[in-house]
């Protein structure tokens, strides 16, 4: 890759100080540009922090590990596409251990493993501060990209279509961005947050995670929170799928919970899912609490969720499948229309409240 190509910043800061003699001194960051048939991965592990690589228009058949913080992996919109190359791993799962090393080749790296692009630390060396922005990833056997102990990570105007398992995913994760993203077609959810999945522990603090304005549609969940606290999600768009949002904990401790769900529009989540080992079948599902505490579901417009799972409904408090309850959560100032039905609480936890929502249904009557 030629020095020309990828270091027009630098130069400009050069061009800055001779020019301004008592202007302090300006950070070269380099932009590493890569074209389709060159190596991202090549490009990212010679990247410092702060540097972008950017990515043009076309399709790129390959995996991509990100382990260098501060780092911006951009494209130039949804015509920049990642795919699987020929060939690829399906792996087994999304490894969370380190990055690949330097050659891009590491056999048990999280982008082998089926994965498109990873953006991944360790308990011990964290990735912070990394963008991944305006590009498609698709067709990848588990998830279109994957990240863990990442710190201040932004997703921004990615485009997730038709990946194996998740659209997007983290796990042990804080202070995240996610918007301006759509996740469509994807096996499990669009969109997935959770503090681990291979382990048994209590919920964890995101630190104020966002996540809005993206669209969601077409997956089996459009969202899932799972075991975490300290999130809000936020005027997304949520159809076609057949779960809009899961809010989940389970009998660890502490719950999932603190979780603001607002000014969101679900409607039409009516895609029939069958039974898994861990879930009932689901269709016609607007916005599910499971095992959640002190959380916050208001100021939604919620229509036209219809299907005839036990998780039916507009906004649906559910009990646990292994029994915890959902404790001191408000239902409020809700729009609810279409619905079957619009409200539903199957669960025994104290302190939940439902109030101010206009609806027509609920289940037991009395809710609206």
């Amino acid at each position: 890759m030629k020095k020309c190509h990828i270091a027009y910043l630098a130069c400009t800061a050069a061009l800055l100080g001779t020019g301004l003699g008592a202007a302090p001194p300006v950070a070269a960051h380099t932009v590493h540009v890569v074209h389709p048939g060159e190596s991202i991965q090549k490009a990212v592990d010679a990247a410092r922090p702060g540097d972008t690589v950017l990515l043009t228009h076309g399709t790129f058949h390959e995996s991509v590990d990100v382990s260098t913080p501060g780092l911006t992996l951009r494209g130039m919109g949804r015509g920049t596409v990642l795919e699987p190359q020929a060939g690829a791993s399906t792996g087994t799962a999304p490894s969370t251990g380190s990055g690949a090393a330097k050659t891009g080749k590491a056999v048990n790296s999280c982008a082998a493993g089926g994965n498109g692009i990873c953006v991944v630390g360790t308990k011990d060396r964290g990735v912070d501060g990394v963008t991944v922005a305006s590009l498609t990833v698709t067709g990848f056997a588990k998830t279109g990209l994957y990240a863990t102990e990442a710190d201040g990570l932004t997703v921004r105007r990615v485009t997730a279509v038709k990946n194996g398992v998740w659209g997007i995913a983290t796990e042990h994760s804080v202070h995240g961005l996610f918007r301006d993203n759509t996740a469509r077609d994807n096996g499990d959810a669009g969109l997935f947050l959770a503090n681990t999945v291979k382990e048994e522990q209590g919920a964890t603090d995101t630190e104020g995670t966002v996540v809005e304005h993206n669209r969601l549609e077409g997956n089996r969940i459009g969202v899932t929170v799972r075991r975490l606290r300290n999130l809000t999600l936020a005027g997304n768009h949520l159809t076609g799928n057949c779960a809009g949002v899961f809010v989940v904990g389970d009998e660890n401790k502490p719950k999932a919970g603190f979780v603001t769900v607002r000014d969101n529009r679900i409607e039409r989540n009516n895609k029939s899912c069958p039974k898994t080992a861990r879930l009932d079948a689901l269709q016609g599902t607007g916005i599910v609490l499971t095992g959640a505490e002190d959380s916050l579901v208001t100021h939604n417009v919620i229509k036209d969720n219809v299907g005839k799972s036990p998780l039916s409904g507009g906004i649906v408090l559910f009990k646990s499948f292994v029994g915890t309850t959902s404790d001191r959560n408000r239902i409020s100032g809700n729009l609810l229309r279409g619905n079957s039905p619009d409200l539903v609480n199957t669960d025994t936890g104290k302190g939940n409240v439902f109030e101010g929502n206009s609806c027509r249904s609920s289940k037991p009557a009395g809710l609206c």
